[in-house]
């Protein structure tokens, strides 16, 4: 299956595997998304004003902002997080975060050990651009570099990105580009409603615990 990334340029990419269709499983998990996104949203309100607050109290820039990812097939879209970091912490370009990285504010390292930042993101999985389960969505630009490095990165594209996933409960930040790869495409070929229930408690467990938080 030919893919076509709409990044500076139109770059040809070709899937190396093939997915399963899975006609139940995909019917539960839609109907999840939106339910549970739909629900997430009210409920995250509260939470959400007093870091909207703290955010203000902290530097007074923007509480939300939005980054270019791509979804299934390379389509780009615009995927909304909590700030987390400085006004200008990109300004050198983009880049993963590092332990300890100094763009992130006070309030930054909360919402980021406790995966808060990640909230908007909800409304991402409701209008249908990302599911609740599956590889995270990864910026244009860093997704040519890791390509350049990993031909196979391609095949995260063939599903929806998710807003936790199988790799991110393994490590997360804390993995690099091919040990991520390989539990990406270890989910894409394996999805199930049993996975899926597993990589929900595994998320809690990491949220608790902060693993994998940069």
């Amino acid at each position: 299956m030919e893919n076509s990334l709409p990044l500076d340029k139109t770059i040809h990419l070709k899937y190396t595997i093939k997915v399963e269709n899975k006609p139940f499983y995909e019917l539960v998990s839609a109907c999840l998304d939106k339910v549970i996104s739909l629900v997430g949203l009210v409920i995250s309100i509260p939470i959400l004003v007093i870091i909207a607050l703290a955010i203000k109290l902290e530097d007074r820039g923007p509480i939300f902002y939005k980054q270019e990812r791509l979804g299934k097939d390379g389509k780009v879209f615009w995927m909304y997080k909590i700030r987390s970091m400085k006004i200008d912490a990109e300004k050198n370009g983009a880049q993963w975060a590092d332990q300890g990285d100094r763009r992130i504010t006070s309030v930054g390292r909360f919402i980021r050990r406790t995966r808060l930042d990640e909230v908007p993101q909800l409304l991402n999985i409701l209008i249908g651009q990302m599911s609740l389960i599956g590889p995270r969505p990864e910026r244009p630009e860093l997704t040519l570099k890791f390509y350049g490095e990993h031909p196979e990165f391609v095949n995260r594209l063939i599903i929806k990105p998710g807003l936790t996933g199988w790799a991110q409960v393994n490590g997360g930040y804390d993995i690099t580009s091919a040990e991520k790869i390989v539990f990406d495409i270890y989910y894409v070929k394996n999805r199930s409603v049993k996975l899926d229930f597993r990589i929900v408690l595994k998320t809690i467990q990491v949220i608790f615990s902060g693993n994998g938080a940069r």
